[in-house]
Formats: C-alpha cells, sequence, structure tokens
C-alpha cells in the first residue's frame, strides 16, 4: 500500500509525526469517524435539521463547539464484491466513492461495454477497488452526454448518507464541510456592516458561511479565476439564500492591481494547495518540488490580499495541507513582507503550529490527521 503514495509524502509523515507517522499515513487512507454538516441558519436552525433528518433514518449529532455544526458517525470498513465488469474512475471520483458517493459520468475515465443494470466493480486510474454498484448508463449514454449520475453505489468500505439527494440540501438547509473549515471561518470573526472580501471563493463554502454569520448584513466581494468556478460559487450562494455576494471572475493575485481603490475590513485566503491533508486517499503523487511551486503561489495571494486589507484589518489563511512550506513558511513570509502579524485566534480546536518552522507559533492552528481526522492549518492575521 506504501507504494501508492509518493516517497516524499511518507517522509514528510515521519518528519513530522516521528514514531506516528504510520498512525498518520493509515488515518489518511480512511475518511475521518465524523461527517460534518454546517446548518444554514439563515434557513434553519440545528434542531430543526437534526429532527428532520432523524425522520429519514439519518442520525445527526449537535457538535457544541461550532453551534452550526452537525456530524454524523462514518460507517465502516466493509469489504466490497469483485464483478467481471469494471467502470474506472478518476482520483477525486474514487475518493468520493470510497465512502459510498455514486458516480456521475464526468467522473468515469473508462467503461468498456458497459450495459444499463449491470452490476459492476469500480476502480481507481490505478486499478484498486473501491467499490461496488449498479450501472444506470450504458457505454454509449456515458460518452456522449457526459453528465448525470452513471453508476449506482451498492456497497462501498465506508458508508456516509448521501446527503446531496435529500430535501434538506435542496432547500438550502445544510452544507457538507469540515469542521476545520468552519473553524476558519469563526476564526476570522465577521460582523454584520463589514466589507469582507474571500479571494479564493469557490465552491462557496466559506463565503456562504461568513454571510450566514453575519445574517447576510456584511459586504462580501467573492472572486475566483475561472466562470465556471464562480458559477459553482453562485449555485451555492443562491441555494443557502445568500444575497450579500458579490461574484467576479479575477484572478486574485492581482486584485491590489486592477481594484486599487478596493479596501476591505477583514478577508479569507484559502489558495489552492497540495491538499495533503484530504482524506481518504487512493494514492498520492505530490513531491516536494510541487510543493515548493505551490507555497510560491500561495505568497502572491498573502500579498494581495494585505494589499487591500485596511490597517487594523483581519486575514486568515487556511489550506487543507500539513507541510511545513505551505503553512508556517507561508505564515513567515506573509510576517517578514506583507506588514502582517500573527494573531490570536479565538476558537482554537486544533493544535498549535510547529516552532521549529515559525518561532511564534503558539497562535497557529493545526488539524493533524491521526488526531482530527484531518490534515489542515489556519493562521489568522492583523494589518500593522
Amino acid at each position: 500500500m506504501e507504494g501508492r503514495f509518493s516517497p516524499y509524502l511518507l517522509s514528510l509523515l515521519q518528519e513530522l509525526y516521528g514514531d506516528s507517522w504510520r498512525g498518520a499515513f493509515d488515518a489518511l487512507r480512511r475518511p475521518s469517524r465524523r461527517y460534518f454538516i454546517r446548518v444554514n441558519t439563515l434557513r434553519a436552525c440545528p434542531r430543526e435539521v437534526v429532527e428532520s433528518l432523524s425522520s429519514k433514518g439519518v442520525r445527526a449529532e449537535p457538535y457544541p463547539p461550532l453551534e452550526e455544526a452537525l456530524y454524523i458517525e462514518v460507517e465502516g470498513p466493509f469489504e466490497i464484491g469483485l464483478h467481471e465488469k469494471k467502470v474506472v474512475v478518476d482520483k477525486f471520483t474514487a475518493e468520493s466513492v470510497l465512502q459510498g458517493a455514486h458516480v456521475y459520468a464526468p467522473g468515469i475515465i473508462k467503461c468498456m461495454g458497459l450495459k444499463r443494470g449491470e452490476k459492476v466493480t469500480i476502480l481507481d486510474d490505478r486499478g484498486g477497488a473501491v467499490a461496488e454498484g449498479v450501472s444506470v448508463m450504458d457505454e454509449r449514454d456515458v460518452l456522449r452526454m457526459r453528465r448525470g449520475l452513471a453508476v449506482l453505489v451498492l456497497r462501498s468500505p465506508y458508508r456516509v448518507p448521501s446527503l446531496r439527494e435529500t430535501p434538506e440540501y435542496y432547500n438550502g438547509w445544510i452544507y457538507p464541510q469540515s469542521m476545520p473549515a468552519m473553524v476558519t471561518s469563526r476564526v476570522l470573526d465577521p460582523k454584520p456592516g463589514e466589507v469582507i472580501a474571500d479571494l479564493n471563493c469557490a465552491p462557496g463554502g466559506k463565503t456562504s458561511h461568513i454571510s450566514q454569520l453575519t445574517g447576510d448584513m456584511a459586504l462580501i466581494y467573492a472572486m475566483d479565476r475561472t466562470a465556471r468556478k464562480v458559477e459553482a460559487t453562485r449555485d451555492t450562494l443562491n441555494r443557502l439564500g445568500c444575497r450579500n455576494v458579490r461574484l467576479f471572475i479575477q484572478d486574485s493575485r492581482y486584485i491590489h492591481l486592477d481594484h486599487p481603490e478596493l479596501r476591505v475590513d477583514k478577508c479569507v485566503v484559502d489558495p489552492p494547495c497540495s491538499a495533503l491533508g484530504v482524506t481518504p486517499k487512493v494514492y498520492e503523487d505530490v513531491d516536494h518540488y510541487k510543493v515548493k511551486v505551490l507555497s510560491e503561489y500561495q505568497k502572491q495571494f498573502v500579498k494581495a490580499a494585505a494589499a487591500i486589507l485596511k490597517p487594523g484589518g483581519t486575514m486568515t489563511y487556511s489550506v487543507c495541507t500539513i507541510t511545513p512550506e505551505e503553512c508556517e513558511g507561508v505564515v513567515e513570509y506573509a510576517v517578514e513582507n506583507c506588514n502582517l502579524k500573527v494573531a490570536p485566534q479565538n476558537l482554537m480546536l486544533g493544535e498549535k503550529g510547529l516552532s521549529e518552522y515559525f518561532g511564534d507559533a503558539k497562535y497557529l492552528q493545526r488539524f493533524h490527521p491521526h488526531i482530527h481526522g484531518v490534515g489542515y492549518f489556519i493562521a489568522k492575521f492583523i494589518k500593522v
């Protein structure tokens, strides 16, 4: 199994966790034991959602540190059956299917000779079995339409209810979101009447959470670099009833140059990263060179955010990874180059940062795969 993961990742885990590295490695290969959802309090209260899901046989539990958070216990692992017919899916789809998600046509790489109604084994693109299911499309439909439900998953190693197909989801009552991602918006501490920018808004999780926390009474500028990402965010905001957001297509590394007049009270930077903290993983190829490139890329967003932030304003920086270069290394750059200082976080549900990579790490927040179920990093800054 270790052969499906890059030597860099295995070495990184050993460097970060010492004798506990194998526990972290095993944790990366399975889902967190708790699947979190955020209740959209613009449209429902947590108790309503708990009762509504319970009526459908889904047991959601409150998570007291975050009043808007609920979690569902993930079931498994289970054995899966092998069938003659195979459907090969991409890595992202495989990791979703591993915990019970159905297969939609865009995620399929290969389905040679597939006929409607056939029992199939679903494979990742390295040949690993991730689930078994029954096809609801044939090969011709998959290739011609490239959209819609293609394989109904019957059994997967882990099981989470498919909430995206419930009325609670369609009606905008809930949004699936990791616990650390919710913590990030809480750490920003947005208030009604503030002007807030989200520089990497797709698919709209933090943007909508910030809107929710302000009672839809802040002005939020939300941007991403492609029309596809902005439209995905728009769909999320419309479903959740967030009306206080101005969306636009923008490579936000240059927001301070393209819109020099823009000044905000608070800013969210959640840039593309190596995603080495995301679970579960079927394999991982990331190497050190890619991490260094991503770190330099992330610094560009931090620099732009600092430029549009008012003096005394607040910024959060978050990434769903565990590499020091993308976490403490970016913090060091921000402090030394961007007129930012690290600030205490008002909600600490993880552990402090790594002082060997940034001296004043007590105000940084890390989540570890083998402790928290995911790897994640949050920093909070004040503009000086």
